[in-house]
């Protein structure tokens, strides 16, 4: 493979001693006597590499490279200088250049300076292949991230349609019983719904800050729980925690249920009170969800009132979480708690 070379001296034998070795290896050599003529040249002609004498005519190649640098000129750089400067060299090499070549009068400095150049063009496009390589993965990336954000948009609005869908049928049941059981789902179908939009308004879309997603549940379980007969303040406490897709949805659904079941049974109706969500981190990786009200209380082992799903969804989430769900005794009201193992993105 030939490339071309901008060969920087102010000796002229040596100049054309390069070009002519470098020739006959197909390679085509520029030669530049003074800092102004080579700067000129960097910036007209595209050259694969820059081999750069340390003395020139009122001038170093030192300031040469700060100059190329100046200029935003990236072109890898040889630089050349004599057998008794080795600091000369080393400041070359702090200030950009990819190698150095001693300048003696032999053979070997033709031969030294000809592999010198071949192993750094090599290497300027080892990294430029990386470069491109990663740009590619890095576009890549941000096309599969905007693909799966709109999925998640499609998809809570669609949760978001059969929501709707469902509450004009909650409006139409007679039933109470009937009733009471679509606005389960409904809810069910909300946190799921919530957890997509989480997903497609963060930058992150692999991963749900709980705190915020937690917010706008709440916000819509209250709404659409609270009544004139059932009076009750829904509160949430929460750390900024940020979980996987998959582990922040059962979040979502424990506290839809657990909230759920204290809007129905932890107050009489018409008497006010509170239910607490608190999410707090414990350190050690791990991180609490708790729900809490002051209300009748529950028995953790009488049977569940209703058909019961709602307590095996709870169960069967809070197990993917950490520990499980559990209750607490001796206090006033009901506390239910679920520790959570926080993954390694948290």
């Amino acid at each position: 493979m030939s490339f071309s070379v901008l060969y920087i001296d102010d000796d002229a034998a040596i100049a054309r001693l390069v070009q002519r070795h470098m020739g006959r290896l197909g390679h085509e050599v520029s030669h530049a006597e003074n800092a102004e003529d080579a700067l000129e040249l960097l910036k007209t002609a595209a050259f694969d590499v820059v081999v750069l004498d340390h003395y020139l005519r009122q001038t170093t190649g030192h300031d040469v490279l700060g100059r190329m640098r100046d200029a935003e000129i990236d072109v890898p750089v040889v630089y050349v200088t004599g057998s008794n400067e080795a600091q000369v060299a080393i400041e070359a090499i702090k200030a950009g250049a990819a190698d150095y070549v001693i300048k003696t009068v032999s053979d070997d400095f033709l031969s030294l300076l000809s592999s010198a150049i071949e192993q750094t063009v090599a290497n300027a496009q080892l990294r430029a292949a990386k470069a491109r390589a990663d740009e590619e993965i890095r576009l890549g990336k941000e096309r599969a991230e905007a693909l799966l954000a709109e999925v998640n948009h499609r998809v809570a609005n669609s949760l978001a349609l059969v929501a709707s869908l469902l509450r004009l049928q909650i409006s139409a049941a007679r039933s109470d019983e009937v009733k009471a059981e679509l606005a389960e789902t409904q809810a069910r179908i909300t946190a799921i719904a919530g957890m997509h939009r989480s997903l497609y308004t963060s930058d992150d879309v692999s991963r749900v800050e709980l705190d915020r997603y937690l917010n706008r549940l709440t916000v819509e379980l209250y709404n659409s729980l609270h009544s004139a007969e059932k009076p009750v303040r829904l509160l949430l406490d929460a750390d900024p925690i940020s979980l996987s897709a998959d582990k922040a949805v059962s979040v979502g659904m424990i506290v839809t249920e657990l909230v759920t079941n204290a809007f129905k049974y932890a107050y009489a109706t018409g008497q006010p009170g509170d239910i607490r969500v608190h999410l707090k981190t414990m350190g050690n990786g791990e991180a609490l969800l708790r729900v809490e009200d002051d209300g009748v209380g529950i028995d953790p082992q009488s049977a569940p009132k209703g058909t019961g799903l709602g307590s095996r969804i709870v169960k069967s989430m809070a197990s993917t979480l950490g520990d499980g769900l559990r209750y607490l005794e001796g206090t006033p009201g009901t506390v239910a708690e679920v520790p959570l193992k926080l993954d390694s993105g948290a």
